[in-house]
């Protein structure tokens, strides 16, 4: 299932995408798409040995649980 979403972006931006998603013989949509699953893959997850370096720091998991704790208790301001 999909979902359609809008898109505002200056024209700058457009051509940018729109040079990019040709480059690939891709739709504009489906470039964007792709762009951003790539940029998310690549940014917001970590390898295996990444997270084995992560988990061997266990002052930094234990900082993380409290967090995440803190979370669950509603203990946060957005910022």
């Amino acid at each position: 299932m999909s979902k359609n979403i809008t898109l505002n972006i200056d024209d700058t931006a457009y051509h940018i995408f729109k040079m990019a998603a040709e480059s690939q013989k891709r739709e504009l949509a489906n470039f964007i798409e792709f762009a951003a699953f790539q940029y998310l893959s690549s940014e917001a997850y970590v390898d295996e040995d990444e997270m084995s370096e992560i988990l061997k720091d266990t002052q930094l998991v234990q900082s993380l649980r409290a967090g995440l704790d803190e979370i669950k208790q509603g203990a946060f301001d957005f910022i």
